[in-house]
């Protein structure tokens, strides 16, 4: 997709707001993916793709985020490094909003990636409808799709840990691939039809199918 059409689309899905006190989609992607990984450093280029926008414009949100506190940044050589302050008055509480708006893409990829057999996951349903653009209610519960053969024991125990962290409840379905890529059931199809956000990520952006 052309850039521009990515940014025009990212602010139409910006439209609908998980946290409407944010004023975009990229602004809030762009402190999600900041604030929920407080160790870590971010370039400005990795949070353009996350934030499917360009530089400038990710540029621009990492300066309003240093004046109001909530991240802090350095340069090493020509690279912009960007990473949250822990020090800032509004840091802890808008980790924790956007944690409960925003985390489960962060939160799942996380726990799910360390449960051997998982092949892939999805968040379907309202949550995923939200964070596609769909006007509605902020959905209650998150239903997340794991596809593989992992142990069930170990999925319900990252749930239960998911469920904790994002104090939402975490609706969990498991199914194999082959029934993923053939099956041709009326739940299986349901599913596919409406908007599937990618949880377990091995690419900078989660992606919105």
């Amino acid at each position: 997709m052309h850039l521009v059409a990515q940014e025009r689309h990212a602010e139409k899905r910006a439209q609908i707001g998980l946290l409407p006190l944010l004023r975009s989609r990229v602004q809030a992607e762009i402190l999600t993916t900041v604030l929920l990984n407080p160790d870590q450093e971010w370039s400005l280029i990795d949070l353009a793709r996350r934030g499917q926008t360009s530089v400038p414009t990710a540029q621009r949100e990492v300066r309003r985020a240093e004046e109001s506190g909530v991240v802090r940044s350095h340069k090493v050589g020509n690279t912009r490094l960007v990473q949250a302050d822990p020090d800032g008055s509004l840091t802890e509480p808008l980790t924790e909003l956007l944690r409960r708006a925003f985390g489960p893409c962060q939160v799942l990829s996380e726990l799910l990636a360390a449960v051997r057999g998982v092949e892939a996951a999805y968040l379907f349903g309202s949550w995923a409808a939200r964070l596609d653009g769909e006007r509605g209610r902020a959905p209650q519960d998150i239903d997340v799709l794991v596809l593989g053969d992992p142990d069930r024991d170990a999925v319900g125990e990252a749930v239960s840990v998911a469920e904790r962290q994002l104090a939402r409840p975490v609706q969990v379905t498991i199914g194999r691939m082959s029934w993923w890529r053939d099956g041709d059931d009326a739940f299986r199809n349901e599913i596919a039809r409406r908007p599937l956000v990618e949880t377990l990520i091995s690419s900078p952006e989660p992606v919105v199918r």
